[in-house]
C-alpha cells in the first residue's frame, strides 16, 4: 500500500490532547502530542482498512478574527 499523507489539527481539553484529521473524519486523544497523534495514526488506519478513500482530499485552512468582547461574554468575564 501506497504512503499518504494528511493532516492533524490538535487542541488541549483539560488534561488531554485531542487530535482530528479533517481530511478523513477521524479522531483520538493521548497524555501527550505525541501519543494522540499516534492514537489518530492507527485510527485512521483502521478506518481506512474498512472504509478506503479513492481521491486525494487537502484540507482548506483560514484564520478569522473575532471580537475581543465577543469572548469576554463568551468567557463571563
Amino acid at each position: 500500500m501506497e504512503n499518504r499523507t494528511f493532516s492533524a489539527v490538535l487542541h488541549k481539553e483539560e488534561d488531554m490532547f485531542v487530535a482530528q484529521c479533517p481530511e478523513i473524519g477521524t479522531a483520538s486523544q493521548g497524555n501527550t502530542v505525541e501519543e494522540a497523534l499516534s492514537n489518530l495514526k492507527e485510527a485512521t488506519e483502521l478506518y481506512l482498512d474498512e472504509f478506503p478513500v479513492q481521491e486525494e482530499t487537502k484540507p482548506i485552512v483560514s484564520f478569522f478574527e473575532v471580537s475581543k468582547s465577543a469572548i469576554k461574554e463568551n468567557l463571563g468575564a
